[in-house]
């Protein structure tokens, strides 16, 4: 499927026990101290200009290893790849999306996995895994992740996604199969076969799985046409399948993370753009929230929650929330300072936590525009405070050529599970595409107040290399 900003950082004194626990949940490797820069401002005030080629070239490293952005941000980087992998040339694919995971589930290892599509077709190996050390930011190149002469060599990886629950899981689309891949064993198990409910010729796509890997959605297609015929969840421990035909013109579906509310996104009447068709599992109950009364556009999933954009909002890039158990849409969570802009056009939730009040939660997101102004990664509390924290530039340029298409330049980032690592791609103004990791200092959102801008930068330069 196919929005900037006061503030030096103060603490708050108090902060409620849920955010502390939201913010300092132990993970091996993490520290408070070692999530430096960034800031918090208020949505839809400030604009920084945008990086020049040069002015990137300058702080951003030209092998894989860490550094710093540049005053204002002050925030650690981590190049993941580099000309080495692709034999100089573009081979580096976009990162898959912005809910589907491209981390592991690490939070009680002192690593973190990360996998990067490097098409062959362009130079580079396939699918590859990376791995970071989280006490000391070194990033490694593990290698690729299936073998010379296997078809997944050839794949690019999109809508691939980690497991949330098993650290060494991959889930992979296989025609009608899904496959969870142990990236170390190099063993896949089928999660399910589709053949057998609804016959030959039907394949899988984009598929998504509950946080606790029981449940799973996909869109069923045609093999000979790519025809979408409506999305499908499987239960594993049921081993049962519930299908819901297309209504209309079908773009995608979506499970929640607890595996209970289904998100289909159609245009069910031929108007405008896509519906929200919300489904309760448990329930059977369907509601279908029009596009113009506030149907999501991009979106990601909550435990029991629904986040994205809605561009029929009285505000300007305006993402809101819709509480799955009774289909209540809420205020404006983040808007942007204009209607020519879009900061988080791709909204990233994977770090969502069962058990916490979606008030209390927060997501990431990221765009790329062909204006001066700077793309950042940008990160909101799902509540109606319009605090944002700034992160880091996104470094793309659209007029570059890095990356190809269009589509294939935005950087669609997606957050790790622990809501402390942003992964993306861009072009940083050049030739080729690549991957790169920010260590998100979450802390300053859930925890402190809004003060007065940064200065802008006068010089670049690089701070920090490996």
């Amino acid at each position: 499927m196919m929005l900037v900003r006061k503030s030096t950082v103060i603490l708050r004194a108090a902060v409620c026990c849920s955010l502390l626990m939201l913010v300092a949940t132990a993970v091996v490797g993490q520290t408070t101290s070692s999530f430096p820069g960034g800031w918090i401002e208020k949505q839809g005030t400030y604009t920084r200009a945008r990086y020049t080629a040069s002015q990137i070239q300058s702080f951003v490293p030209s092998a894989r290893g860490t550094f710093t952005f540049p005053a204002p941000y002050k925030t650690k980087g981590i190049r993941i790849t580099d000309a080495s992998d692709c034999g100089g040339a573009d081979c580096v694919n976009y990162i898959g999306y912005s809910y589907w995971r491209n981390t592991n589930a690490h939070e009680s290892s002192p690593d973190m996995w990360i996998f990067v599509g490097l098409s062959t077709a362009r130079g580079g190996p396939g699918p590859t895994l990376f791995k970071l050390n989280k006490a000391t930011d070194v990033i490694t190149k593990v290698g690729p992740l299936f073998p010379a002469g296997s078809p997944f060599r050839t794949q690019s990886g999109e809508t691939w996604y980690f497991s949330a629950s098993r650290p060494n899981k991959l889930y992979i689309n296989d025609g009608p199969r899904l496959l969870r891949y142990d990236v170390v064993s190099k063993v896949s198990d089928t999660v399910f076969d589709i053949t057998g409910q609804f016959g030959a010729g039907r394949y899988v796509w984009q598929t998504h799985s509950s946080n606790n890997d029981l449940v799973h959605s996909g869109a069923l297609r045609v093999s000979a046409t790519g025809e979408d015929l409506g999305c499908f969840v499987f239960n594993e421990t049921t081993g049962k399948f519930t299908f819901f035909s297309k209504i209309g013109t079908y773009n995608e579906c979506h499970l929640d993370k607890s595996g209970r509310y289904l998100l289909i996104q159609e245009n069910t009447d031929g108007q405008y753009g896509d519906e929200s068709v919300f489904i309760d599992l448990e329930t059977g109950k369907q509601s279908i929230v029009m596009d113009q009364n506030g149907g999501l556009g991009h979106a990601d999933m909550g435990f029991g929650y629904a986040l994205g954009m809605d561009n029929w909002n009285s505000l300007p890039g305006a993402a809101i929330t819709f509480n799955l158990s009774g289909i209540v849409k809420g205020p404006a969570v983040f808007y942007s300072n204009n209607w020519n802009t879009n900061p988080v056009n791709h909204v990233s939730h994977l770090n969502a936590k069962p058990a916490v009040p979606m008030s209390q939660q927060f997501a990431c997101g990221s765009n790329a525009d062909y204006g001066s102004v700077q793309n950042e990664i940008v990160c909101f509390r799902l509540d109606a405070s319009h605090d944002e924290l700034i992160v880091a530039p996104v470094m793309t340029d659209m007029n570059a050529p890095g990356g190809g298409s269009e589509y294939a330049k935005y950087p669609k980032g997606n957050l790790d599970i622990s809501g402390r690592y942003f992964i993306w791609t861009s072009n940083m103004g050049g030739n080729r595409l690549d991957a790169f990791l920010v260590k998100v200092p979450s802390q300053l959102l859930t925890g402190s107040s809004d003060i007065a801008a940064p200065a802008a930068p006068v010089n670049l330069r690089v701070t920090t290399r490996q």
